[in-house]
């Protein structure tokens, strides 16, 4: 179990931009991941601001729950506090095939917690399949170029500029967005899991 804050800006890009951002900056990480989402018919979660997955890569899993943090330590950027509990590709497997989700662990205890009367109603509603690169780039700040695909056959392009300090995310920005002439003052872009339930195949 892992549990951390996160504080990033969310930059959608065009297929250009996105090329040229990936080019310039040394890689840390090259990979592919899905996610899988869940919520009520309802969506009880994304009424209280909460997104929950089941995120597989090649060789692990993982569960993770976003929730709003009680104490935010800034106001401009994407702030949430991360819950993630470990997976092996065969438990994922078996809970994706049931549309399940594996409740005894710290993302299970936050929906028992919180969701009493409901938890046992959230189910798998939708996914997206992301080409995910880590850069390093200015002030110190970790890029997360992200390619993602929809149910609905539809793609995007994102920029997340990722730091624990806002003032640091700031002025990357203002590099990034200055060298790459496009625009940051929309640094919140939707998240996936919106962007995926907006392209879920229609039922």
């Amino acid at each position: 179990m892992s549990k951390n804050r996160e504080i990033e800006a969310k930059v959608s890009l065009d297929k250009q931009t996105y090329e040229a951002i990936k080019s310039a900056y040394p890689v840390k990480e090259d990979f592919r991941q899905t996610n899988t989402y869940y919520d009520t018919d309802k969506q009880l979660l994304k009424a209280h601001r909460n997104a929950l997955r089941i995120r597989t890569f090649a060789d692990h899993a993982e569960e993770t729950i976003k929730v709003p943090s009680q104490k935010q330590v800034q106001d401009k950027y994407h702030e949430v506090i991360e819950i993630n509990d470990e997976l092996s590709l065969t438990q994922a497997r078996e809970l994706l095939q049931n549309a399940a989700l594996k409740l005894d662990g710290s993302v299970g205890d936050y929906l028992k917690k919180t969701y009493p009367d409901d938890w046992d109603k959230i189910a798998a509603f939708t996914w997206s399949k992301t080409h995910r690169t880590l850069l390093n780039g200015p002030e110190d700040c970790e890029l997360t170029l992200d390619h993602t695909r929809y149910p609905d056959g539809y793609s995007d392009y994102e920029l997340e500029v990722e730091n624990p300090d806002p003032a640091a995310i700031k002025r990357a920005l203002a590099v990034l967005s200055e060298k790459f002439a496009f625009s940051a003052k929309n640094a919140n872009n939707l998240s996936k899991i919106a962007r995926a339930s907006q392209h879920a195949l229609k039922k």
